[in-house]
């Protein structure tokens, strides 16, 4: 049985662009994007292959005809951003799927994609939350090289090289908004964490390819186009993008100085390494919403972070064993 939101909920945001809700494990984790320019259209991101239906529904709430979308941008391959991708494009017969190009392999085949994601949540739960990959045909993949431009009805999209979060990421500028569509390049800054009338914002170590510096010199990227605003994946429009870029810089240090620290714990205190890992990011979390006025009650941070910390723990360590064996 496919498991999809009834009905498709979405928000639009001025410049012709649409966030639609994935409907990816609960309502306003997970976004993609619509951007209509006259009569065509494209998608950035597109949830699993349980969200295309709704994706489809909004294109006709908007008057879209499916022959009327040219792209699909999934920022990078993790499933929550590009888990659809192979249901959508053969839902929309004259859009072109734009990869990054450590990326495109994986869709165009996704074995590996899968066998590494199910590695990650379990059999079982890749099922029951991405359902199934299909493949994309070679022939309609476009690579997203750093600098391509895409002309979207007169509309111009650059595609920037964007590591950190993952090395196959990409972010997408688009000229008439003065806005980049970041993926996890920005963060994650979920609406119900509010600190004193301001989301709360911090780092998505997923794994398996967390680079603190790569991710550094991207902020620096991103923000000397001097953006109005930005886009995310989890979740929706940030405007006044300085003090956000700020508090992620802080984040991805400190995401960085736990993981370290859990390699002194282990060898004082045993090898519990996900245990230390696991209760120092949500030590820090809680302590930081805290500090900036977040009201929430600690059961309710709670559930609202588990999965990510469950993943940030796994990412970092998997980073700690990378740095390891480069050693």
């Amino acid at each position: 049985m496919e498991s999809c939101v009834t009905s498709p909920d979405f928000q639009d945001l001025g410049f012709g662009i649409t966030c639609i809700d994935t409907g990816y494990y609960r309502p306003q984790l997970a976004a993609c994007y619509l951007i209509i320019e006259g009569d065509q259209a494209a998608f950035i991101d597109t949830g699993t292959y349980y969200t295309i239906p709704n994706l489809l529904e909004v294109l006709t709430i908007k008057g879209i005809p499916p022959k009327n979308v040219n792209y699909v941008m999934p920022t990078h391959v993790h499933l929550d951003h590009a888990g659809g991708a192979g249901r959508l494009m053969s839902e929309l017969p004259n859009a072109k799927l734009i990869v990054h190009p450590y990326g495109a392999r994986h869709l165009i085949d996704p074995a590996r994609l899968i066998a590494g994601t199910c590695a990650v949540y379990g059999e079982q739960e890749f099922r029951a939350n991405f359902g199934k990959l299909i493949p994309v045909p070679e022939d309609r993949v476009i690579n997203a090289e750093d600098g391509l431009q895409l002309d979207l009805n007169g509309r111009t999209l650059q595609f920037l090289d964007t590591p950190g979060h993952a090395r196959h990421h990409y972010c997408v500028y688009d000229e008439y908004s003065q806005g980049i569509f970041t993926g996890d390049s920005f963060g994650i800054s979920y609406l119900e964490l509010m600190c004193a009338d301001r989301p709360y914002i911090f780092p998505t170590t997923t794994p398996v390819q967390f680079d603190p510096e790569a991710w550094m010199k991207t902020l620096d990227r991103l923000m000397s186009l001097r953006p109005d605003r930005a886009f995310l994946t989890h979740y929706g429009m940030l405007e006044g993008l300085q003090p956000y870029a700020d508090e992620l810089r802080f984040g991805i240090q400190r995401f960085s100085e736990i993981a370290l620290s859990g390699l002194t714990h282990q060898i004082t205190h045993g090898p519990d390494l996900h245990r230390h890992i696991y209760q120092a990011l949500s030590r820090y979390l809680h302590s930081r919403l805290a500090a900036l006025g977040c009201p929430m009650e600690k059961h309710q941070i709670d559930k609202i972070l588990e999965l990510d910390l469950e993943l940030n723990t796994q990412g970092l360590e998997v980073w700690l064993d990378r740095k390891a064996r480069s050693v």
